[in-house]
């Protein structure tokens, strides 16, 4: 689960030199946010500590692992069994992630395919997990607007 703890301006000009060279020095992050090597050493940790922060895992194409189509598969669950389910997803490679939702759908589940074959296939998966009863495939045609914080990170920076 995210973290609730909020992020001040600080922070967000700290994030923000983070985003922009995420491979930077204490040093580097320092002069890039105009805070001083031990603040950014001691407000990082603190991040990472509160949980605001999570995995440092670079985003890598999953079009370069074979897995040029990307899907949407929203899918019904028996309640008493969400966690197994859960389990189960995350077992799954070609499963990116999963979110858990409110009305007619109770989990999204982002998976990467080879082709649609192997979407097919996939979808199957996830069908024939017990306790999933029902599932829908929408296939991903283009991406719009990449997934960012930036744009957040720079108002919070602001105030």
């Amino acid at each position: 689960m995210p973290s609730s703890e909020r992020i001040d301006p600080t922070d967000a000009r700290l994030l923000l030199a983070l985003a922009a060279h995420p491979r930077a020095t204490s040093v580097a992050l320092a002069e890039a946010s105009g805070l001083s090597r031990n603040t950014v050493h001691a407000r990082l940790a603190a991040l990472d500590r509160n949980g605001v922060v999570g995995s440092f895992e670079r985003r890598i194409d999953a079009a370069a692992l074979g897995c040029p189509l990307t899907a949407f598969v929203t899918t019904q669950v028996a309640q008493r069994r969400l966690d197994e389910v859960g389990r189960a997803l995350a077992a799954l490679p070609e499963v990116l992630q999963v979110l858990g939702l409110t009305g007619d759908t109770d989990l999204l589940v982002h998976v990467a395919a080879a082709d649609a074959e192997d979407l097919y296939r996939v979808a199957g998966d996830i069908l024939g997990i017990p306790g999933v009863e029902r599932t829908s495939t929408a296939l991903v045609m283009r991406q719009l607007v990449p997934y960012r914080l930036a744009p957040l990170l720079r108002r919070t920076a602001a105030r």
